[in-house]
């Protein structure tokens, strides 16, 4: 009796008795080798932390939002001791009243005393989230729709200025000659703090001749297309006698310098 090893049909092919690789084999074992490459090139990456989350992002929220606070509180320190100087260079400067007066009168202008007289404050708020058009023939909102722009902002502030204004401030900050209005993202940036919206601009100056110059800017009539197809907050109130602060932060210019 012939042993059923050694019968043909059970017999192994000499590829099968040495165990060749098949190309199913071959793919599964480069797919193992490639995911752990890539796994080592993620840990390599993360340096052990959590790639996924917007922790670097919060934390840099945090910083900015820290900032702000301190810049706020050193303010409130130089117009204390801004206070301070001018009160004892009032009491001996050898001065006449008409220069005291001519001083008094340029620092007004220039946004350094308090200003007080009838005002408007103009409002300005996002759109909710998820406003559609209100009106047929408008497509429906993008992202950038929905939000206020640092055009949007500058636009407010320049009518108010064209409308006669002797003062302005923006969020609880007065505006001076070299102010800037600039937004980044969703947030506005006056003057090293940050604020979110909504945003208040406050106006010194002839009512009437404010909200005309408002309603007449293109700028502002563009914005308002966007206040009645999506919802964008707009709100003009008369806020009666009002008196705006003095504008207390540095006054030095700051400029880019030359590398080398």
């Amino acid at each position: 009796m012939s042993n059923s090893a050694d019968s043909p049909g059970t017999e192994s092919s000499p590829d099968h008795r040495r165990g060749g690789l098949r190309p199913v084999r071959v793919l599964t074992v480069a797919v193992f080798a490639l995911a752990g490459l890539l796994f080592f090139t993620s840990f390599n990456t993360a340096k052990g932390t959590n790639i996924r989350t917007d922790t670097s992002l919060l934390k840099l929220s945090d910083l900015i939002q820290e900032r702000s606070r301190k810049n706020g509180g050193l303010d409130e320190s130089n117009a204390t001791l801004r206070n301070d100087v001018e009160s004892l260079a009032a009491g001996d400067d050898g001065s006449t009243a008409t220069e005291d007066a001519k001083v008094t009168a340029l620092e007004k202008r220039a946004g350094t005393r308090k200003l007080k007289g009838e005002a408007i404050t103009v409002t300005l708020n996002d759109a909710p989230p998820d406003a559609t058009a209100k009106l047929p023939g408008y497509p429906e909102p993008q992202p950038d729709y929905l939000v206020i722009h640092q055009q949007d902002l500058q636009a407010v502030v320049n009518a108010l200025w064209a409308g006669g204004a002797k003062g302005i401030k923006v969020m609880d900050q007065r505006l001076i000659s070299t102010s800037a209005v600039r937004c980044v993202g969703n947030t506005l940036i006056l003057q090293g703090r940050v604020y979110s919206p909504p945003y208040k601009i406050t106006a010194v100056g002839d009512p009437e001749k404010l909200q005309k110059a408002l309603a007449e800017a293109p700028a502002i009539q563009n914005y308002m297309v966007y206040v009645n197809v999506y919802g964008l907050g707009w709100k003009v109130t008369e806020n009666g006698t009002v008196t705006l602060p003095g504008y207390s932060g540095t006054v030095d210019l700051h400029y880019a310098k030359p590398v080398g």
